[in-house]
């Protein structure tokens, strides 16, 4: 996950494969997550996608197909269209991930939310699902975000207290009081769409169990 500190102050990737589990609950929770997720992005309908702490490149290269099998014209070759770039801190364990995941229109690069390379308005639409909760400078990561986009941000982080609650029912954590490894941000609901309405109007505030979700017009 990226953030303005160092790369061993910031877990980068997922400690856990909820992508990929076989776990019926996890599954279940990880559907209506992705359900959301898509429904967001379909009203955001970008044409140009940044994704911030895109750790191992799952939803980014999901993404990539996406629009580049969408956004081409007839006589294009299949898959060019809709370029999106994902950034995370340097790791050689997500360069390995995403050298499994390549497309024309998809681009992968080792950055710091905080001081991004791209200029202003170079992206239609800014994302960063389950990252802000890692990063010492949420703040300061947004701002970079709504700086180079020029319509939307989509994202999403643990709801709180609800999420620890759940970690400590399951008997996780407990001497951290349910919070799970490596987060140091907690927002309610309303918390959270407080902070994005600095940045834009929250457009959609959805609460896929146990996620908040916003996406917000810049």
């Amino acid at each position: 996950m990226s953030g303005g500190a160092a790369a061993a102050e910031v877990p980068t990737g997922n400690t856990f494969d909820k992508y990929g589990s076989s776990n019926p609950v996890v599954k279940r929770l990880m559907g209506g997550f992705h359900s959301t997720l898509d429904e967001l992005w379909a009203k955001a309908a970008p044409s140009s996608v940044l994704d911030v702490g895109c750790g191992e490149g799952v939803l980014t290269f999901d993404w990539a197909t996406r629009l580049g099998d969408t956004q081409v014209g007839a006589d294009a070759p299949r898959g060019t269209g809709g370029r999106i770039v994902g950034i995370d801190l340097e790791d050689p364990k997500l360069r390995a991930e995403w050298e499994k995941r390549e497309r024309p229109n998809l681009e992968f690069r080792a950055e710091e939310a905080t001081r991004l390379s791209f200029s202003d308005d170079e992206f239609d639409l800014a994302s960063a699902i389950e990252v802000l909760e890692h990063v010492p400078e949420p703040e300061a990561t947004l701002a970079e975000m709504a700086r180079v986009a020029r319509s939307h941000l989509l994202v999403s982080v643990p709801r709180e207290p609800l999420w620890r609650g759940l970690n400590m029912a399951r008997g996780a954590y407990w001497r951290d009081l349910g919070n799970t490894p490596g987060h140091v941000n907690h927002w309610s609901k309303r918390g959270f769409a407080s902070l994005l309405s600095r940045y834009g109007t929250v457009e959609e505030a959805r609460s896929p169990f146990p996620w908040t979700m916003l996406l917000v017009r810049l």
